[in-house]
């Protein structure tokens, strides 16, 4: 019940984010953001029964270097390299739940789709990165790994890898409008691909649910 609540007023405050991103007052987007990933972090240490406690450890760590991400990208100032930095180190714990608890039954053939996107996505991007584009690509491969090694969790949980999946998704939404081409309701896709995205790698840590 506790889970279910939390959940409630999690998908409330992301609602009230999008609100504040389209409509203002740009207050709302200040508290609702980083509220609705704290409270993913709240509903991950109430979930039971995890799959096992280091588990649980990488995943609350990557959740919190996501919620000090969402703080650094949704200030006035640019902090766009602290913010894509968190989210790194939330990737790399991420990486380290996954491999560490997965079957590792998945061979290096399962990362090639991957790379073909990454590839694909880059090389778009590429030519408006200027200095970003170290950044960005090291970024990139850190995802893209984060959803291979997801494969280590399905089909025992397929909530990781649809999670990494619905992360790679907001990101390439993100980067494309970033700086590439500006599109309608792009902020709506990205955040709405994120809260969800990190909702199910945080509810991955229970062992009760495939």
């Amino acid at each position: 019940m506790a889970i279910n609540i939390v959940t409630l007023l999690m998908a409330l405050s992301a609602a009230l984010t999008l609100r504040g991103e389209y409509r203002g007052p740009r207050i709302l987007v200040y508290i609702f953001k980083p509220l609705a990933t704290s409270l993913i972090i709240l509903m991950a240490l109430l979930i039971p029964n995890p799959v096992s406690a280091f588990y649980k450890y990488m995943i609350l760590s990557g959740l919190m270097f996501s919620l000090f991400g969402d703080v650094f990208l949704m200030l006035p100032t640019d902090r766009f390299i602290m913010g894509l930095a968190s989210f790194l180190i939330a990737h790399l714990f991420y990486i380290a739940a996954f491999s560490f608890t997965g079957s590792f039954s998945k061979s290096f053939l399962c990362l090639i789709p991957f790379l073909i996107f990454g590839i694909f996505i880059f090389g778009m991007l590429r030519p408006h990165l200027g200095n970003l584009k170290l950044p960005v690509l090291v970024y990139m491969l850190a995802i893209l790994v984060m959803a291979w090694q997801a494969l280590n969790r399905f089909p025992e949980s397929w909530l990781a890898f649809l999670g990494a999946l619905f992360f790679i998704a907001s990101d390439t939404i993100l980067a494309i409008d970033s700086f590439k081409t500006k599109f309608r309701h792009a902020r709506f896709y990205v955040l709405t691909t994120y809260f969800i995205a990190q909702w199910l790698i945080a509810f991955s840590i229970s062992s009760h649910l495939i």
